[in-house]
């Protein structure tokens, strides 16, 4: 006898193959934006409505404690934009964003690449690093206050021990400047560190590896790999740290030195952020703060399309 051998048609081989399981489809279209409602709403109450309203106040003089309204168009941007203190208050946000940005993200490269070391004890050094960040900002400037406390604190009691020195942080304005711009980047340590060193993981042991074997040293490793793998993470930290660096400051500002001391027109602290607060609560100016807060709005989206126009190109998307 011999045996015949039959094969399956192309349909019946086609029909054999698990088909793709079905994509979920609303039976109904109000469905969606039922589930879509809670964060709607949330987002109409404390985001749309909120900024819709700053814009309305920006252009009417008013006050926090008075119910009455008067409309002055540009007059509230006329009058900043001619201002000596918003000047200065300007300059010195430009001048911190500068320090706070840069020297946070470099240390925090800096301890990430220490951190991912195959060491004893790792986990407990990384948690240490990254702890700062959990502090809410009045407790990270309460602490700082106590620390450099001319009087009481444990800084100028060990500067006055070793070097017979006890500097006034608070009151000397170049002190106070860098006492606050320490403090923020104490604070935003934590957050950059995480993010390096989750990127520092993924970055192929082999590449690594095989420049080590090809003679490169730990420098040029650094230069000529980390940094460029590395470069969309840091594209990443250097826009988030000017948003805390612009917004997240007040915190630690209104602890330590309430705007001051007085240095030119206004505090040397007083940046835009606490200088709004000022305005808006301290002197009852609601539309005056209301068109400080718009023309930040402006300077932030000013510094991100500057930003992606020429941080972007440097930025090593590789394979």
């Amino acid at each position: 006898m011999t045996q015949t051998t039959t094969e399956n048609p192309p349909t019946q081989k086609k029909k054999a193959q698990a088909a793709p399981p079905e994509q979920g489809i609303f039976k109904s279209r109000l469905l969606p934006w039922l589930f879509l409602l809670p964060s709607l709403l949330i987002l109409a109450v404390f985001l749309y409505f909120p900024a819709i309203e700053t814009l309305r106040l920006s252009a009417y003089q008013s006050s926090v404690f008075l119910s009455t309204e008067r409309f002055v168009g540009l007059e509230n941007f006329i009058e900043l934009l001619s201002s000596p203190v918003y000047h200065q208050s300007i300059l010195q946000t430009l001048v911190f964003m500068a320090i706070t940005v840069t020297c946070g993200i470099a240390l925090a490269f800096l301890l990430a690449l220490l951190a991912n070391r195959p060491i004893k004890g790792a986990k407990i050094y990384r948690l240490l690093l990254i702890y700062p960040y959990a502090l809410s900002p009045a407790i990270a400037g309460t602490l700082w206050l106590f620390l450099f406390n001319p009087e009481i604190g444990l800084v100028n009691a060990l500067l006055g021990s070793w070097f017979h020195i006890k500097p006034r942080w608070l009151d000397t304005p170049f002190l106070a400047f860098f006492l606050v711009c320490c403090a923020a980047i104490w604070k935003s340590l934590g957050y950059n560190v995480v993010f390096y060193l989750a990127a520092l993981q993924n970055v192929p042991a082999d590449t690594l590896e095989a420049a080590q074997i090809d003679g490169a040293g730990s420098w040029q490793r650094i230069r000529c790999i980390l940094v460029p793998m590395l470069s969309p993470m840091t594209f990443f930290l250097v826009f988030t740290n000017v948003v805390q660096a612009l917004f997240d400051s007040f915190g630690l500002v209104d602890i330590l030195t309430k705007g001051g001391p007085v240095y030119g027109q206004t505090g040397i602290t007083s940046f835009l952020i606490y200088q709004l607060y000022l305005d808006g609560f301290a002197n009852a100016k609601t539309g005056f703060a209301a068109a400080q807060a718009v023309l930040m709005l402006i300077l932030v989206a000013g510094i991100t399309v500057l930003q992606f126009r020429i941080g972007g190109k440097q930025v090593h998307h590789g394979a």
